[in-house]
């Protein structure tokens, strides 16, 4: 059986969350660990999180957080140690929920004038948030749509990082597909020769989620607008299903972050999804 699901909130708490989740029939849910503003570091309720976990664990829930909205791996200089903190502060949280990782977003550009600050940037920041941190739960690096640079939007970037850090066991990828499309490296038309590259460099050893988001802006486009999955997008729903269904995917859980008011909730959403894609 596939897995299904979407992000929810943390108003009532992790273990809140998980229980939201449950009823409205996901297997899995994605949740922002603190404020989805604020790189602070939080005092949160380790109790609540252990409760979370052994929830998960009775329910067969999946759980994986995403970082705030500000977080950056290639951040301002007077950000750097703030991002670390939180970084670190985001993977104790999602640990102790029991949660698989920490979404966290490819990478901008920082240099017009060196194209390979930014990478150079990225690897110091993983490094130095990944020689502290010694927990079950992997950062899990996410394709960028396009805006900002145009980084982290191929297969390979996304793979040498990946390599090239000091800790590459302690690091996993997140697949968007709107991210995906909007950046052109997978347009519909190309889903074999898309599996083909990202099997050949060894992506999908390593995918841990995936974001199964529609487009509200055409391939290529590089503007980041999700869609619901079987309205209002301009990915055709076959397309997504010819991704979803594919064996080289098979037992990852796929997450909704699309729209759950333009005309279907997202217990609506992750019903129709079982009901037609299984």
């Amino acid at each position: 059986m596939m897995i299904f699901g979407c992000h929810v909130s943390i108003r009532n708490g992790y273990t809140g969350a998980a229980k939201v989740a449950a009823s409205l029939g996901a297997a899995a849910f994605q949740y922002f660990p603190k404020n989805p503003r604020s790189l602070s570091v939080k005092d949160f309720d380790r109790g609540d999180a252990t409760s979370c976990m052994e929830f998960c664990q009775k329910h067969n829930l999946v759980s994986v957080a995403h970082t705030p909205y500000s977080t950056s791996l290639t951040p301002s200089e007077d950000k750097k140690e703030l991002t670390i903190a939180s970084l670190l502060n985001d993977l104790e949280i999602a640990d102790s929920c029991g949660s698989i990782g920490v979404v966290v977003h490819f990478g901008s550009q920082i240099s017009k004038n060196d194209p390979l600050a930014s990478y150079h940037l990225m690897l110091e920041m993983l490094n130095s948030v990944l020689s502290q941190w010694d927990g079950q739960c992997l950062l899990l690096i996410e394709n960028n749509a396009g805006t900002k640079g145009a980084l982290g939007t191929t297969f390979e970037e996304l793979v040498q990082i990946r390599n090239l850090a000091d800790y590459p066991e302690k690091i996993g990828f997140c697949l968007d597909t709107c991210h995906m499309f909007a950046s052109g490296l997978w347009n519909g038309e190309n889903t074999e020769e898309f599996f083909s590259k990202g099997e050949e460099l060894d992506y999908f050893d390593h995918l841990k989620i995936i974001h199964l988001n529609n487009s509200k802006y055409p391939t290529g486009s590089k503007k980041d607008r999700h869609a619901n999955v079987f309205q209002n997008g301009l990915i055709k729903a076959k397309f997504l299903q010819e991704i979803a269904t594919s064996p080289i995917v098979k037992d990852i859980p796929f997450v909704l972050e699309t729209p759950d008011d333009e005309g279907i909730s997202h217990e609506e959403e992750i019903m129709q999804l079982y009901q037609k894609w299984g």
